[in-house]
């Protein structure tokens, strides 16, 4: 038993917590003010409304320390960008007009001015807007905020600790701004950055802080030398501060590796460390450098990513062999909270037994208190809660839903033969040439199209009981309708049902399969006012019927051009669910890919001549160390495959991923053996069609030329101009002309005028190359 004296010091405290709060009011308000109907005092009002409700929910729990500067309107990396005045110029008029109008002129775009471009944070689903840089960005302090809302926490009698990211992970995170040279390295900028972070931290300490937190989750990925010295630097100097508060550098999602002894060594007064099991080298690291003598540690040993319940006594072990490396141990959630729903006593269709599995961001602080109380005062003190939690663990580890012997059976049967189309790609393009019978440069979207009003009604009067299904799906095929009489209206050539009968690309085809777990009220964020509900896959996985056929068959009724058949592919229905933790996410991938396959061959057995395997999360969920990249791509791509090759030569296979760096993967990419692929390029400028060109990628692509995350509407000679940049990597033979993404969160104004402006495009560049 853990002694009172061994543990005095130890606190309960999270690096951050949802923002939109419980009923998402975040979104609705932001939303509002974007429509008119909400001023901006109003959002500010809401805004801080919510974080002073998270700050006393977590006192409340127990938590010591809230976290103040998490809170974000749209994304922390952008208030982060504020913060140090990097500015782009063209938004720079509208951010000195109106700093809120501007804000969010940076985030969406208007209608003359392209936004900042946006991928994932590191391996989740949470995407940043990515700074822009060059060698003449003047760095000028802004610490409003983050002063601010530090005081509006100490206000409430609240021990506060604001949270900043990074000055090295700002810079490894930024990339060159339009116009400068490719090959400029952010990090260069780091002496003209570190005065700016001098001065927001003296604002702070005036401000009372009497620790900062500064995130630094980019050094858990392998970095160079340069790198290394580069962050020891920054707390080398940072540390020589006198007029600031002490520092405790924040690091998270994977192992520490060659930067730990670099962070240990820094004159900082803690560090934060992940110490979950795809970090757990950290501890043996730790003990290594000699520890943590004379400074603060924050243990991160309950999951901040995953939503089952911890392992109370394996943490407390966890942290007991700690309390020996550091002068103080506190205790913490491996990352910010921002990556879960807020509450599992929200859900009302979940079995209360299956219930007591899960852990949200209230029940995750609630744990994290436990864990402090124990560490500090004796496990006696907590022999309820221990005793509760192992009868929790018990009963899903011998809960029939986690095992199906028949799912297991099929499996352990698949051969490599299963894994491989039958035929080569040249033989097949040729094959799906002469059944489709496209034009240069064919047009497409990337399925779905913008849910109306009318859908949502009808969806909303479903679940109530005010209409019945019958009134409901004849809403969906009048969407349907609407959808495929633009398509062949506007010129495209490859149509799309729109997808009106899905609530979410993961969310529908999870309620479908046996093994998933759906939410109620269990959003959690993906960018800006973007929320979704990510399933939870808890057992084992089977397609009971299809799922998609009906609804892709009735729209190639309507209509004599192909219409692709859409379906999300298996790594994407892992990254973008909470996954099950209790066997390798190989497996269960497989099993995914099997019940997606079964699908797939329906489609085409029902005419279906285009299929779509979506597979967004490819790059996302490739780990943060180099030495992993390799056993993930064999899993991953022999997934998608599986999923695939079961169809004919001229059945033609797609696949879609959007908001990420692709260059890293291409070599994947190709290996998926996708005869189609769509990615993401507007915002990037078409760099990935530079970097397929550099592979030798050999088969057909359609990046993108209309980025959907932004309301503006590119101009004819915009995405003419875009599909020139394509051309000059991807001959016109195997170029494809499509929007970034889905449109399922624009409206039908904005999406008939960019969508006849992209076909205007493909036109035109036809003409010219018919034409030279």
């Amino acid at each position: 038993m853990t002694t009172k004296s061994a543990a005095a010091a130890a606190r309960a405290t999270v690096y951050g917590y949802p923002r939109q709060g419980p009923a998402r009011e975040l979104k609705k308000a932001i939303e509002g003010y974007w429509k008119g109907r909400v001023g901006a005092d109003a959002l500010r009002a809401t805004a801080a409304g919510l974080r002073r409700a998270n700050w006393h929910e977590l006192a409340d729990a127990g938590i010591g320390e809230v976290p103040t500067g998490d809170f974000s309107l749209y994304d922390h990396v952008l208030d982060a960008t504020v913060m140090v005045g990097a500015i782009p110029e063209r938004h720079r008029f509208a951010v000195e007009a109106d700093a809120l109008d501007g804000y969010f002129a940076l985030a969406r775009g208007t209608q003359d001015v392209a936004p900042l471009e946006m991928t994932k944070w590191f391996d989740t689903n949470y995407h940043y807007l990515v700074p822009e840089l060059g060698p003449g960005t003047v760095f000028t302090a802004d610490s409003t905020k983050q002063v601010g809302e530090l005081k509006e926490a100490l206000a409430l009698g609240l021990s506060a600790r604001p949270v900043l990211v990074g000055p090295v992970t700002y810079l490894l995170l930024a990339k060159p701004a339009p116009g400068v040279a490719a090959d400029f390295e952010p990090l260069t900028l780091l002496d003209r950055l570190l005065p700016v972070y001098a001065e927001v931290l003296a604002d702070l300490r005036e401000a009372g802080a009497e620790w900062v937190q500064l995130d630094e989750p980019a050094l858990v990925q392998d970095r160079t030398p340069a790198e290394l010295n580069a962050a020891g630097r920054a707390y080398r100097d940072l540390g020589a501060l006198t007029d600031r508060p002490k520092m405790l550098v924040a690091s998270y999602f994977d192992r520490l590796g060659d930067a730990l002894p670099v962070l240990a060594g820094a004159p900082v007064e803690g560090l934060a460390l992940d110490f979950t099991e795809r970090a757990a080298a950290n501890l043996d690291a730790l003990a290594a450098v000699g520890g943590l003598p004379g400074k603060r540690l924050v243990a991160g040993v309950v999951n901040g990513r995953n939503i089952w319940v911890d392992d109370l006594e394996k943490s407390l072990a966890t942290l007991g062999t700690l309390l020996g490396l550091a002068d103080r141990v506190d205790v913490a959630a491996s990352c910010s909270l921002l990556h879960v729903p807020v509450d599992t006593a929200l859900e009302r269709d979940i079995e209360p037994q299956i219930l007591r599995w899960l852990a949200f961001a209230r029940q995750k602080t609630a744990e994290i208190a436990t864990l402090a109380r124990g560490l500090t005062q004796g496990t006696d003190t907590i022999s309820a809660q221990l005793a509760a939690n192992r009868a929790d663990l018990a009963s899903r580890t011998t809960s029939g839903l986690t095992r199906d012997p028949a799912v297991r059976a099929r499996t352990a049967s698949v051969t490599a033969a299963d894994t491989r189309r039958a035929q080569p790609y040249t033989e097949r393009a040729a094959a799906q040439r002469g059944s489709l019978g496209l034009p240069l440069l064919p047009t497409t979207t990337i399925g779905s199209f913008p849910q109306t009003p009318e859908l949502r009604t009808a969806r909303a009067g479903l679940r109530a009981g005010r209409i019945d299904a019958a009134a409901y799906e004849e809403r969906v095929r009048a969407e349907i309708r609407e959808v495929i009489a633009f398509q062949e209206k506007a010129g495209i050539d490859v149509l799309v049902h729109g997808e009106p009968e899905r609530n979410d690309m993961v969310q529908y085809f999870a309620e479908q399969l046996t093994g998933y777990l759906a939410t109620q009220h269990g959003w959690v964020q993906s960018y800006g006012t973007r929320y979704v509900r990510p399933p939870i896959l808890a057992g084992d996985i089977s397609r009971p019927e299809p799922m998609t056929v009906r609804w892709t068959t009735y729209a190639q009724s309507l209509t004599g051009r192909p219409v692709k058949g859409m379906l999300t592919g298996p790594v994407t229905m892992l990254a973008w669910s909470f996954v099950r933790d209790d066997q390798p996410l190989a497996d269960t991938a497989r099993q995914v890919a099997l019940a997606l396959r079964d699908e797939v061959n329906d489609l085409e057995a029902a005419g279906t001549s285009v299929i779509q395997v979506d597979e967004p999360a490819l790059r996302e969920t490739l780990p943060l160390r180099t030495a992993d990249h390799a056993s993930y791509l064999t899993w991953a791509t022999e997934a998608f495959r599986l999923t695939t090759s079961g169809v004919r030569p001229d059945t033609q296979v797609h696949t879609h991923m959007c908001y990420a760096e692709f260059g890293d993967i291409v070599q994947a990419i190709d290996e998926l053996d996708a005869d189609v692929i769509s990615l993401e390029a507007a915002r990037s400028h078409m760099q990935v069609a530079r970097e397929l060109a550099a592979h030798g990628y050999p088969r057909e692509a359609g990046p993108g030329v209309y980025d959907i995350h932004s309301p503006r509407v590119p101009g004819a000679g915009e995405a003419a101009a875009l599909l020139r940049k394509g051309l000059e990597a991807i001959p016109a033979g195997r170029l494809w002309v499509n929007p970034d993404c889905g449109l399922k969160t624009r409206g039908w104004p904005e999406t008939r005028a960019s969508l006849e402006n992209l076909v205007a495009a493909a036109r035109t560049v036809r003409g010219e190359l018919s034409a030279s």
